[in-house]
């Protein structure tokens, strides 16, 4: 980020104030208003943080009207077509693409820690069988600071890329087990032959009983909802690891906090939405009758997976995952499933719909990536787990972004108090 010598200028009761003005790289200008409650004794208002920037980052960028997702400066259509996950890991960890030599490095170092600590299976015996997997997985991965004592020194560089591969390196694991865990199946250890994502779906879909071969097309869709998923500016998961790393916790916690946030179905849950969104619809008959509920302003029913909060006009994700959706779906011969036929044919309809298209309200990225994962065999409550493992790079980047920046604080947003004045206490006899 860098200073421009123009200000914005307040007047308040007769006094003016000079706001620095700073230019991003790409993006709107930002008004500096870090010493205006020291010169004008005011605060300022912005519930949900929708207008104001309280970090630099040099990881991620989204451009809402164009449609546009950067990592690190490359356009997610780019990469999606030319990358997978673990180069896209390193990208955000690093800042740049890595050459052979470090890309062999980093795929064998996260290969090598997909093993959790043994005694982390007795805690997930801890748990209600019926337990959510995300449940479990905020528990565990909190607990990974009782189990690697040697990567919590948030001042050690070397620490903090200990733990960093460990989590990239063990998500996987703890989602596949907490899967497995909720349903009553042994746990099955990670295998070094295998690719990132498949290695997940083997641990997740493989049983002692028999040999399991992960089709190469669904180990590629699983590698680009991670990537499509891996970061996405300051969201409300990404905002929540950088306001607890702020107090200096261990990465651990703080991805854990992530986890916790991103369980909320405002956020990670939007693609298990739309699942049950198309289980409610049914079949495909009953599609034009939710179709006018939706249409109804005085009915609460909403489309889930139509529209994004950021895009306003289509998110790039989509068109990569759409593909993908195809590719899964012609693969596993799925058509006569009646749920995904309700999908394919509410896809239609929003592609080609006058009233979707005047409002905007395109298949978004959870639309797709939940086919994806309802046509691989997951149930719904895998879907968050399967985001979290995914976003966990990007919130490890942000977190080592926020811990190197010398001019970092402890989080302190401030309020619109409107609760009493001063009052004197009473005593309960005169209450």
């Amino acid at each position: 980020m860098a200073d421009t010598k123009r200000t914005a200028t307040l007047t308040l009761d007769g006094n003016t104030y000079d706001l620095p003005v700073l230019s991003p790289t790409v993006g709107p200008d930002v008004l500096d208003i870090r010493k205006l409650y020291a010169q004008a004794d005011v605060f300022t208002y912005d519930p949900g943080f929708t207008s104001t920037a309280a970090c630099d980052s040099a990881i991620t960028y989204i451009d809402g009207d164009k449609g546009e997702l950067l990592y690190r400066g490359y356009p997610i259509e780019q990469l999606a077509d030319k990358s997978h996950y673990l180069e896209v890991c390193y990208l955000l960890l690093n800042g740049e693409l890595p050459n052979k030599e470090q890309m062999a490095d980093f795929e064998g170092r996260i290969t090598r820690h997909t093993m959790l600590h043994e005694q982390i299976h007795n805690f997930f015996r801890g748990f209600r069988r019926d337990s959510h997997p995300m449940a479990t997985m905020v528990g565990v991965v909190g607990a990974m600071s009782a189990f690697y004592h040697d990567s919590l020194d948030i001042n050690d560089p070397w620490q903090r890329e200990v733990a960093a591969m460990r989590m990239i390196a063990k998500l996987p694991t703890i989602a596949a087990m907490a899967y497995k865990y909720s349903i009553g199946q042994p746990f099955v250890y990670p295998r070094n032959d295998l690719d990132y994502a498949s290695n997940f779906l083997h641990m997740c879909f493989s049983v002692p009983a028999e040999t399991y071969t992960v089709q190469p097309a669904l180990a590629k869709a699983m590698d680009r909802i991670m990537m499509l998923h891996a970061d996405h500016e300051q969201n409300a998961s990404t905002s929540t690891v950088r306001l607890a790393g702020s107090s200096g916790a261990n990465p651990f916690a703080c991805i854990a906090a992530g986890i916790a946030c991103l369980w909320g179905p405002a956020h990670g849950g939007a693609n298990q939405a739309c699942l049950e969104m198309l289980r409610e619809i049914g079949t495909v008959d009953r599609i034009p009758e939710f179709i006018a509920r939706a249409k109804d302003k005085n009915d609460p029913f909403k489309l889930m997976g139509f529209g994004h909060r950021v895009y306003k006009n289509f998110d790039p994700r989509a068109k990569v995952m759409k593909e993908s959706a195809d590719e899964v779906l012609d693969l596993l011969g799925v058509h006569n499933n009646p749920l995904l036929q309700v999908a394919k044919e509410l896809e239609q309809i929003a592609l080609h719909d006058e009233y979707f298209i005047a409002k905007k309200l395109y298949p978004n990225v959870d639309f797709y990536s939940g086919i994806i994962l309802e046509a691989m065999g997951f149930p719904t409550s895998m879907f968050t787990p399967i985001f979290a493992l995914s976003r966990t790079v990007g919130w490890i980047s942000q977190w080592k972004e926020m811990i190197s920046d010398p001019a970092g604080k402890i989080g302190r947003p401030r309020q619109l108090y409107t609760g009493s004045e001063g009052r004197d206490y009473l005593d309960v006899e005169n209450r």
